[in-house]
């Protein structure tokens, strides 16, 4: 593994040397994201952080991933990161509609696959390439629902792709471990200037990018002594704190008769926070969460099936009863404020 150490060393400092100068650049030409109800900042912060990013990314990969062998699949991912930079970039400035950034997905995901970067868990293109889609744009987006909180996007991402690098490092597979190490130093980097209270943000140029990034590093992940049933569990687990916010606020925004591309304040930090959580402790509580199942994909990983199976089950049920308890407390913050309301607009009828 010493091998890839100058690989996120060299991330890791391009980021920190990148970022003040995207957070310029936004502020010159104006790409600030500016308050709003739904949102927790009170100021207006500059965007852009993701261009370090993936700037960053790009120069330590090409510094150190020695990747001849792996030539095809290394352009078409790096096509389909920059794409999606560009539709990041477009919509942090003229905030694209939904369906316009999942079609930019779609296609990014189509590159890759063409580069043989795809689902293969029937055999049967018919129910593989469905099955590979839905990753894609499902990782993608659910990077991007997660940037909703200083630090958050940036510090899942940054351990999931620590996991994932050490996850591919012990089976030799060299594509995605430099591809994982550049880009868990890119995302430490940026960290420094996100974390709360933070003084950048990466926008959706850096989340779509993180999202594909890592999605692609999932699929590519492979386990020549585990069970297919076992191998995919890992790759879940690693990304799971992204999916189990996801799935948490697609149920609440559906049951609210409410678009889940819909912007709001009932992700996962946001419930934390309403439980008494300050943010950055909300959101280093989230980053515990990631760690225990970054840990928790290494042991099945190592492990024969019907003990993977048991810590599968056992993180599954773990996880269905924190969505119980979020949903819980969201239903009940929400009947607080709606009475709340109700005797505000009482008294106001009195007077």
């Amino acid at each position: 593994m010493n091998e890839y150490v100058p690989i996120i060393a060299v991330g890791l400092a391009a980021s920190v040397g990148l970022t003040p100068l995207t957070r310029q650049l936004a502020t010159r030409i104006g790409l600030v994201d500016k308050p709003s109800a739904r949102k927790v900042h009170r100021d207006p912060i500059p965007l852009m952080g993701g261009l370090a990013i993936y700037l960053a990314f790009l120069l330590a990969l090409l510094m150190f991933g020695d990747l001849p062998q792996h030539f095809n699949e290394l352009i078409a991912i790096v096509i389909g990161a920059t794409f999606l930079a560009v539709v990041g970039f477009l919509d942090d400035r003229y905030e694209l509609r939904p369906r316009q950034k999942y079609a930019a997905e779609f296609v990014a995901a189509v590159v890759v696959i063409l580069a043989g970067i795809r689902v293969d868990l029937f055999g049967i293109p018919l129910l593989d390439l469905p099955i590979t889609f839905l990753w894609y744009v499902g990782i993608t987006n659910a990077i991007n629902l997660l940037d909703n909180m200083d630090g958050l996007a940036a510090g899942v991402s940054g351990i999931a792709a620590f996991f994932l690098f050490i996850l591919a490092a012990s089976q030799g597979q060299e594509l995605v471990s430099s591809l994982a190490s550049a880009l868990c130093g890119a995302v430490i980097g940026f960290l420094v200037y996100n974390f709360n209270p933070a003084s950048t943000f990466m926008g959706d140029m850096g989340a779509l990018v993180l999202g594909f990034l890592l999605a692609v590093l999932g699929l590519k992940l492979r386990f020549q002594t585990q069970v297919t049933l076992a191998s995919w569990m890992i790759p879940v687990l690693v990304l799971g704190m992204a999916i189990f916010d996801t799935t948490l606020v697609t149920f609440t925004r559906l049951r609210e008769g409410r678009s889940p591309s819909q912007g709001g304040k009932d992700h996962t930090s946001h419930r934390l926070v309403a439980m008494g959580l300050h943010p950055r402790i909300a959101v280093v509580t989230i980053y515990g969460a990631c760690i225990l199942l970054g840990i928790s994909a290494i042991i099945i990983s190592q492990v024969a099936l019907v003990p993977a199976l048991i810590v599968g089950v056992g993180i599954a049920a773990a996880l269905v009863g924190c969505f119980v308890i979020l949903e819980y407390s969201y239903i009940q913050t929400q009947r607080k404020k709606a009475q709340q309301a109700a005797a505000s607009t009482g008294e106001t009828q009195l007077l």
